[in-house]
């Protein structure tokens, strides 16, 4: 059986989207009868294939802009019919820019399977995947409705990778380490104003600067000529680097779920659309304290961060609540469970 992961990770988009394929490879190689499988994964840009093939795996670069996918419609069309096997192969696709013209024209060569985590439109899939905690089975029914695509939402199925299972974390009544990580991208460095916005004496702070960030100079700066901050880069422990923090601010995604997963009390906040939903979730449920949409109130969500970092700081029986409700929200083993719906196809 053939499987084809369709995805990005670039300076503009962040490694998140083909980062989690990359988990999702790795656990389909460990289902029963997947073991041999032949992966591959088809990439826009060489930085992107650059990713993949640095997991392992076989890699097309299709030398196209990731933000038109139609426009490599020709080269998948070719590579899709020169298919040995009687089985059309499952092709795994996870970008925001798919758009369902493309899935369409592909839908008779490939079996879809979708990674949908925005829920705003029906697409031609044979299966859709939404991994979110606030993504519902109803909102899906309704939009499928009178098809045979398959759905699957929550927050079970968020593909974590394996060193978030059953993660350790020892509460500390007293802060010591807060850890900040802004997404692969951060344009904007944001992750800069939140440093300077919460720092105080006496606490140690830990930056996640990811490969794509603009500033990683001045980060290397920064940390020369503060004692407080270590900065840390392409990171490959990431469950051990939040374990030893007692606080953590995030932007949304991937990120909530890992923290999730090992049990830091955080704050959380949006900077694209895309994000606002789960960190709106996240505060509305109480699992953990929201700041805001950095993108469209910087200065209230920085506000609101340097007041909940204070108390969150000071109040240990409030980490402690924070902490039993977010374990709930990801146990580690989403990749497992996607492995095994991708098998089953």
């Amino acid at each position: 059986m053939r499987y084809y992961f369709r995805a990005d990770g670039n300076a503009a988009t962040g490694a998140g989207h083909l980062m989690r394929c990359l988990t999702i490879a790795d656990e389909l190689q460990n289902v029963p009868g997947t073991e041999s499988a032949d992966i591959c994964f088809l990439c826009a840009d060489e930085t992107s294939g650059a990713l993949a093939e640095a997991g392992g795996y076989r890699t097309l670069v299709l030398h196209t802009d990731y933000r038109n996918m139609e426009a490599e419609l020709p080269q998948l069309a070719e590579l899709f019919s020169r298919e040995a096997s009687a089985r059309r192969p499952v092709l795994v696709v996870d970008s925001y820019h798919v758009t369902d013209s493309y899935l369409k024209a592909l839908g008779s060569q490939a079996r879809i399977f979708l990674l949908d985590d925005m829920a705003q439109q029906a697409y031609a899939a044979d299966c859709v995947l939404n991994y979110n905690a606030f993504a519902t089975q109803a909102r899906y029914r309704q939009l499928y409705q009178g098809t045979r695509v398959r759905f699957y939402t929550g927050s079970a199925y968020v593909p974590l990778r394996p060193q978030f299972r059953g993660a350790g974390y020892s509460f500390r009544e007293q802060v010591q380490n807060v850890l900040i990580t802004t997404g692969g991208g951060d344009q904007e460095n944001i992750a800069a104003r939140i440093f300077h916005r919460i720092q105080r004496p006496g606490l140690r702070y830990h930056a996640v600067i990811g490969r794509y960030h603009p500033d990683f100079e001045g980060w290397q700066r920064r940390a020369r000529e503060c004692p407080q901050l270590c900065v840390h880069h392409d990171v490959k422990d990431m469950a051990s680097l939040m374990g030893g923090c007692d606080i953590a601010v995030t932007a949304g995604g991937t990120t909530v779920y890992e923290l999730c997963a090992v049990g830091v009390p955080f704050l959380c906040f949006s900077y694209a659309e895309n994000q606002e939903s789960l960190t709106e979730y996240i505060g509305q449920e109480g699992i953990a304290g929201y700041c805001g949409a950095f993108h469209r109130d910087p200065a209230g969500t920085l506000s609101n961060m340097e007041r909940l970092m204070d108390t969150l700081t000071g109040d240990a029986r409030m980490r402690r609540r924070i902490r039993e409700r977010e374990r709930n929200l990801a146990d580690g083993l989403g990749a497992v469970r996607i492995a095994r719906l991708l098998s089953e196809l």
